[in-house]
């Protein structure tokens, strides 16, 4: 029995798995989704932005609860990232003054709640995705803003998937109930005076030690479940039922290794994991946003911010991974694709193994995910390839947008970097904080 098949799945039909391939679609079915809503909705997310993308799914939500008072609306963010503002911003309540504001206007059921995982949010954010409406689980690692939605002209793409599992989405809004929101370190975020984190310190650290060892109810009992999902979740590095979950999905693999990642920064034990399948004569291919579609990308000509040096860095490590693995890329077994598309963003992270076992999940494949936030996943095993269309559908429209790399040479260096990036990179390495800085990204 493999390490995900000891706890019983949720059962599904293909029929219960919908694959939306834009942004667009997600923001349409979300829309659409609140609007007729009849008993819950139950939003996870890093962030809902003050912004019109952010503004309008907001007032989505207190309309829905206007026209339907019984109807039960949560929305679940992280705590520091809502009371501030975007990075080089001035001080001030960030995208909390937009819940205050709007819960005086609308005077509706909505309720939204902050999650402090850490005491400062450098060492770690609530990265739950995740949107329960009724009985219907949109899940994708995209937030709630402008690009996430596609508000505009430019999007950041992501992965969609809508499962329709009446037990499932009560096992995650269980979660959600029993252990965030009844805790004293989760407080309401549309409400003045906001809390700080000094109200409720000790609270915070009990809470940090129930989520490290938490976990969903998954189902009942074993079925022969031709399709079944299960329900992942993780924090810290020690005892991460989702960072195991990662680990056995690349060490069990048969024959293929799909991987999405928008930041090329591996764990050591899953690039260690990684070399191994390559030794193995494993196929693997691995999806990864340009430097140009990092969501941290400054083009030259604007200001330079030191935030602004990371895709470079990424690049770095890209490039070094690259050029140690070329045998394997002109054997064929190593494919790894860059998507660039105009001035759009990459944000897509998941695993499909062997064709038959689907990892969605907020989970980045870098240090940060794996001991800092907070992350789950949702694990879809389907042996007899039913929705192998709908991921296969997916994938091709994602890589009408990448370029597969031949070698090191299609990646530029430290060379062809703008002069301030070139410095502060050169600068970490010689004093060694490269190293530091890669774990917490």
């Amino acid at each position: 029995m493999l390490f995900w098949q000891e706890k019983p799945a949720f059962g599904l039909t293909s029929k219960d798995v919908n694959v939306l391939t834009n942004a667009q679609e997600y923001r349409t079915q979300l829309l659409d989704l609140i609007a007729n809503a009849k008993k819950r909705i139950y939003i996870t997310t890093l962030y809902l932005q003050d912004d019109e993308a952010g503004r309008e799914i907001l007032a989505a939500l207190h309309s829905a609860s206007l026209a339907n008072p019984a109807l039960e609306i949560k929305v679940l963010v992280d705590f520091h990232r809502a009371q501030r503002g975007l990075i080089g911003a001035q001080k001030s309540e960030g995208n909390a003054s937009l819940y205050c504001d709007d819960l005086e206007k609308f005077n509706s059921n909505v309720q939204v709640y902050g999650v402090p995982v850490k005491a400062k949010e450098l060492f770690g954010v609530l990265h739950l995705k995740g949107f329960v409406i009724d009985d219907t689980l949109l899940y994708s690692g995209a937030s709630l803003n402008n690009v996430y939605l596609q508000y505009s002209d430019r999007y950041r793409l992501d992965r969609y998937f809508l499962v329709s599992q009446s037990e499932l989405c009560d096992s995650i809004v269980d979660f959600i109930e029993s252990t965030l929101l009844s805790s004293a370190a989760v407080p309401r975020l549309d409400q003045r005076p906001l809390k700080r984190m000094a109200d409720f310190k000790l609270e915070q650290k009990q809470l940090m030690r129930e989520l490290k060892s938490a976990s969903y109810k998954n189902a009942q009992e074993f079925n022969s479940h031709a399709l079944g999902i299960r329900l992942f979740l993780g924090l810290g590095r020690r005892n991460n039922e989702l960072n195991r979950l990662i680990k056995a999905l690349f060490d069990t693999t048969e024959q293929e290794l799909v991987l999405y990642t928008p930041y090329f920064n591996f764990p050591a034990p899953l690039m260690r994991s990684l070399r191994r399948l390559l030794k193995q004569g494993k196929n693997v291919t691995i999806v990864v946003g340009d430097k140009t579609a990092n969501d941290f990308y400054l083009p030259p000509s604007e200001p330079f911010s030191k935030i602004g040096a990371l895709p470079y860095l990424y690049e770095t490590i890209l490039h070094k991974f690259v050029k140690s693995q070329k045998r394997h890329i002109d054997n064929g077994n190593l494919n790894v694709y860059l998507w660039k598309h105009e001035s759009n963003s990459f944000h897509l992270k998941g695993i499909c193994c062997d064709r038959k076992v689907h990892l969605l999940s907020g989970h980045n494949l870098n240090p940060r995910a794996w001991g800092l936030d907070i992350e789950n996943g949702i694990l879809i095993e389907d042996p007899e390839q039913s929705i192998m269309r709908d991921i296969d559908n997916e994938r091709q429209e994602i890589l009408k947008h990448c370029r597969r790399l031949t070698g090191p040479d299609d990646l530029e260096t430290m060379d062809d970097y703008p002069q301030p990036v070139k410095k502060l990179l050169g600068q970490a390495k010689r004093v060694k904080v490269d190293f530091i800085i890669k774990r917490f990204i």
